[in-house]
């Protein structure tokens, strides 16, 4: 990842939670977690001082992924979209909908969020 592009998501993501504390929060093992990032369900950057992977804490609900967010992960990554895109997207603000992707998909309002990602993606 470019620096321009880190300081981009350093910006618009400011809440990451580390992989063993999602896992404890949803009561499954770290190793399920880890599956969920290599199944391409959830995105997570190394960062930190020690480099660790983590995943935007936006992404995460006390009983799993936020509604939405793997089908729209999918419906991008098909489009081509490379993981720092697809961030930037998620959290970039849409005065047309309003607010960020990912504060719609939060707001139950998937269906919206996902028809864009289509659009973006042809």
């Amino acid at each position: 990842m470019s620096s321009e592009t880190e300081s981009t998501i350093e910006a618009l993501v400011t809440d990451w939670a580390y992989l063993p504390d999602i896992s404890e929060r949803w009561g499954v093992l770290v190793t399920e977690v880890r599956q969920m990032v290599k199944d391409h369900k959830l995105i997570a950057v190394r960062r930190g001082p020690n480099n660790a992977l983590q995943v935007p804490a936006a992404f995460i609900e006390d009983d799993g992924l936020v509604k939405h967010l793997a089908g729209t992960l999918t419906v991008l990554r098909d489009g081509r979209f490379t993981d720092e895109e697809i961030l930037e997207w998620l959290f970039t603000d849409d005065p047309s909908l309003p607010g960020s992707p990912i504060q719609a998909l939060r707001e139950n309002r998937g269906t919206e969020v996902k028809r864009r990602a289509q659009a973006l993606s042809l």
